[in-house]
């Protein structure tokens, strides 16, 4: 139960990319995956009294600018994920298209493409999904770097963009085209619809 003065938590943006950019998280990195684990936004006092979840963790999330303090509660995705995705994702692309793909390259949700391209775009994902491991095992770790492919050599315009995210040990791609326009709360709503999904979701993702 909150007090009349709580404040609530949520991730940013660029915390939600921190949060979700790699397989093997981190124990800040989980701290800060557990604000999407509700079905609203964990209350402050909720999230200190969480195991691992310390003031000074807090500080220096909000400092980074990786959380923002609410004074009223946020409440979460209310759809099934397959409803609402492809208003999500369309919103990370200034031309309104992008593609979800999971780890082995199926397409779970577009926005503003044709079913053949979208699936040419994510399986494309996972074959980078392969090459990352293996740059990993030889001692360049690539495994959250992002991937952009270019129209033009002198303006250097983003026309393919891929986004690694992970959440609950499954991998996900974010294909996005056009430019990327990732400092969008839909992106938080996104992963945030992903988690909600629950283990439904990761499992069938992870077996295709």
């Amino acid at each position: 139960m909150t007090s009349p003065h709580s404040e609530w938590l949520m991730l940013t943006p660029a915390g939600a990319l921190q949060a979700f950019a790699q397989a093997a998280a981190t124990e800040s990195d989980l701290a800060l995956q557990h604000l999407l684990s509700s079905e609203a936004a964990l209350s402050a006092d909720a999230w200190l009294s969480s195991s691992g979840h310390s003031p000074e963790l807090l500080a220096a999330s909000i400092d980074k600018g990786w959380v923002q303090r609410l004074q009223q509660p946020m409440q979460g995705p209310d759809s099934h994920l397959d409803h609402f995705l492809q208003h999500v994702v369309a919103s990370l692309s200034d031309e309104r298209k992008a593609a979800l793909a999971s780890e082995g390259g199926f397409c779970l949700g577009r926005a503003g493409l044709e079913a053949d391209e979208a699936e040419v775009l994510c399986a494309a994902a996972a074959d980078y999904f392969d090459f990352a491991k293996r740059q990993t095992r030889r001692g360049w770790d690539i495994s959250r770097h992002y991937l952009t492919f270019h129209r033009e050599s002198h303006l250097l315009l983003p026309s393919h963009t891929f986004v690694p995210l992970w959440v609950d040990g499954v991998g996900y791609w974010l294909v996005i085209l056009g430019e990327p326009l990732l400092n969008n709360p839909a992106l938080v709503e996104l992963l945030w619809g992903i988690k909600r999904a629950g283990r439904r979701f990761g499992d069938n993702a992870a077996g295709l």
